[in-house]
């Protein structure tokens, strides 16, 4: 659906700043949410908020529809009376700049388990009768996120599938013995979902009464290793026997890699979906759309054609381009649903086949500014030919900053650039990007917070085929200041991308 003119700003919550290691939903983050209203902002987009594994990836979560237990914050923890500050005493250290997840998870987790045995120890009974609410409604899926959670720690991480055949395939009576005798872990991973949503919710609630709205992040595919894959086996394609990957998911050779990227995900078996009415995808939306406001699917070429790479594989070369049943899938999303506010990242080889089912659903699509300059006046991504029902940016999370990248970019694209700006020289190139989002006719422009903040590669946040060292950089505490709030205000009124006066 079109948006109305509009800005916001990119920002994944393990980015802000704070004294344990990660950011987290606490004092932050309001203070965030802050800095967006004073600036005139109207969104506020993350990426998916999901419980990561190897490689900290929020693209490969243990489960489509649980939060991040590292995103909990502990001081909110302390204001329920779950812990004191006493239980901060001995806290190491961070790097204020970098999260160093295998500095903050072991910590982050002993923390959540204090709470936990807190809670069944002192919980009142309006809070006990909220978890046992919570439990009830998320039944659906929690159950078995928290089975497969406690399991996985019994296991010391390995994944599902090299798990004892009765629990890979979950067996009734081998689930029914794991839930007797982890009763204990599997009710603090559902604890953990309680607090999260919980306190997603307030912060939720506060951003939307501060006129922000947040835009979820939607992968299409799941990680092999997850609850999704381990309690749904029919809808993905894995070998009957082992329980791998048979058929897995990728891109192949493009802009970010020569061999294209192999993810590993198992691609779904699209024919058994239809016959169960596309439930699971419903569901999956529903239940995104319980906590945040605008949704971007991520990589939306595959619901139209998806590249699939056979097992054995180790690069995403040898794949072929499958047909997915897209339209009949939004259908039916529509018919349930009704029309939703969705985004559609529309990068890659995009064929008019993918456009055409794109504006079908009238979904804006992304412009990349720092694909712009590469070519010629043809370039899709130069303002110029930009459709209104879009939405501009200067990079994403899979691009450098805009300082690293014209520092690298190649000699054509930088004197492209400084054509188009009309001057000599660059005085501060994120922000001469960040004019040219803003003053486009794209109905939305969304600016990376390091971009706003002009930092340099060392504040890039993911670098795509990459499979260690991402998803780390977090900003200082002073870095939102009233000075770079005011003038980000100035530019967006100008632009007339500010609130309207109710």
């Amino acid at each position: 659906m079109p948006f109305p003119r509009s800005s916001g700003i990119l920002l994944h919550p393990t980015s802000f700043p704070g004294r344990f290691g990660i950011g987290d939903l606490g004092l932050e983050a309001y203070r965030f949410i802050d800095f967006l209203r004073e600036s005139g902002q109207q969104f506020w987009q993350v990426l998916p908020l999901g419980p990561t594994g190897y490689g900290n990836s929020p693209y490969a979560s243990f489960s489509a529809l649980a939060g991040n237990p590292l995103l909990i914050s502990p001081d909110k923890l302390v204001e329920q009376g779950l812990l004191t500050e006493e239980d901060f005493a001995n806290l190491p250290t961070f790097e204020a700049s970098k999260v160093d997840y295998d500095k903050v998870r072991p910590i982050k987790i002993e923390l959540l388990k204090k709470a936990c045995e807190n809670f069944k120890n002192q919980a009142s009974p309006i809070q006990q009768t909220e978890f046992a609410g919570f439990c009830d409604s998320k039944a659906y899926w929690l159950d078995d996120y928290a089975a497969f959670m406690a399991l996985k720690d019994a296991h010391d991480g390995i994944s599902w599938h090299k798990w004892k055949p009765e629990l890979a395939k979950r067996e009734p009576e081998a689930l029914e013995r794991v839930r007797r005798e982890l009763t204990g872990e599997i009710f603090f991973h559902k604890f953990t979902q309680y607090e999260f949503f919980r306190q997603w919710s307030q912060l939720k609630s506060y951003a939307n009464m501060s006129g922000i709205q947040i835009i979820g992040d939607i992968p299409i595919y799941v990680a092999h290793d997850s609850a999704d894959v381990w309690s749904h086996r029919d809808i993905f394609s894995l070998d009957e026997e082992t329980g791998e990957a048979a058929l897995m998911a990728g891109v192949p050779p493009d802009y970010f890699s020569a061999t294209g990227q192999l993810w590993g995900n198992p691609v779904y078996e699209w024919e058994e979906l239809k016959k169960q009415d596309y439930k699971w995808w419903i569901g999956r939306f529903e239940a995104l759309l319980d906590y945040v406001d605008v949704i971007r699917i991520d990589h939306f070429r595959g619901f139209e054609t998806y590249w699939a790479v056979k097992r054995g594989e180790e690069t995403a070369i040898n794949g072929e381009w499958i047909k997915a049943p897209g339209e009949e899938l939004f259908e039916a999303i529509k018919l349930k649903l009704g029309k939703l506010p969705i985004m559609a990242e529309d990068l890659g080889d995009i064929t008019p086949d993918v456009e055409a089912l794109r504006d079908k659903f009238e979904f804006p699509g992304m412009k990349i500014l720092q694909f712009a300059f590469s070519s010629d006046a043809g370039n899709p991504f130069l303002p110029f030919n930009y459709q209104r029902n879009s939405i501009v940016y200067t990079g994403t999370h899979d691009n450098d900053t805009t300082v690293s990248w014209f520092n690298k970019a190649t000699e054509h694209e930088k004197q492209y650039l400084l054509l188009y700006l009309g001057c000599q020289s660059p005085e501060g190139i994120a922000w001469d990007l960040i004019r040219l989002a803003m003053t486009s006719v794209a109905n939305q422009a969304i600016l990376p917070l390091q971009d706003v903040l002009g930092l340099g590669g060392e504040a890039r946040m993911n670098f795509p085929s990459k499979a260690e060292g991402n998803w780390e950089w977090r900003y200082e505490a002073d870095a939102l200041t009233k000075e770079l709030g005011d003038r980000l205000q100035t530019l967006t009124r100008l632009c007339g991308r500010a609130p309207q006066p109710k």
